[in-house]
């Protein structure tokens, strides 16, 4: 019996400087069929260098349209039965940890991982542990997207909608600790100050997506 397909679809805006590390993870997961970024019209270099591996393929959007188009182009050029989702600016991912977030899948044990940060820094941590449906390193069933309505207007709202619509159809995700992993926070890569205004503009887009589901 053949296994199924697995797509990785990694959204980036402005990511040149973190991307390079997820993709050389992902490059090495035997269990990935096809590895896509959508290039979500980053000002810098992050497409170039999601091009300079060879097994990648790069959708470019010219104008950023929010987290939640991106994961949705992405999906439509999938060609697979499983998407794996992950963020552009992982610190600490392993091959192991991948393998760890697809094989429920895979076995059939569930349709649906959610990855949640373990002793990697206390900021993450402590932020999945309040809301782990906010994390954006996931895997489902290709066919469950097609129950998750508005994903390409909710930007940073994506995974509350995605994790309010799985547990509408009773599809409550298997959470899946990473050990060690992060992800590099706005204001490291911003500044303070503008970091502190981005993160406030992707809480907005959150809360804002609360009257949807």
């Amino acid at each position: 019996m053949s296994r199924e397909r697995v797509a990785a679809i990694v959204p980036a805006y402005n990511e040149e400087a973190n991307i390079a590390c997820v993709l050389q993870v992902l490059c090495q997961v035997p269990e990935i069929d096809q590895i896509i970024v959508v290039n979500d019209g980053s000002l810098d270099r992050t497409g170039e260098v999601a091009a300079s591996f060879p097994n990648v393929t790069v959708i470019d959007q010219i104008e950023n349209q929010g987290k939640g188009a991106a994961l949705k182009v992405g999906a439509e050029a999938a060609d697979a039965d499983i998407l794996l989702f992950l963020d552009a600016d992982l610190i600490g991912l392993t091959v192991p940890h991948v393998q760890q977030l697809l094989k429920p899948v895979l076995d059939g044990e569930t349709d649906a991982t959610v990855g949640i940060f373990d002793g990697g820094r206390t900021s993450t941590d402590w932020a999945q542990a309040l809301a782990p449906f906010l994390s954006g390193q996931r895997v489902l069933r290709r066919a469950l997207l097609t129950g998750v309505d508005h994903i390409d207007e909710a930007r940073f709202g994506v995974e509350l909608q995605l994790h309010r619509q799985l547990k509408r159809m009773g599809k409550v995700p298997k959470e899946v600790i990473l050990k060690d992993v992060s992800q590099v926070m706005k204001e490291e890569k911003l500044g303070l100050a503008k970091g502190f205004a981005a993160r406030m503009r992707m809480y907005w887009e959150i809360i804002r997506e609360i009257p949807r589901i």
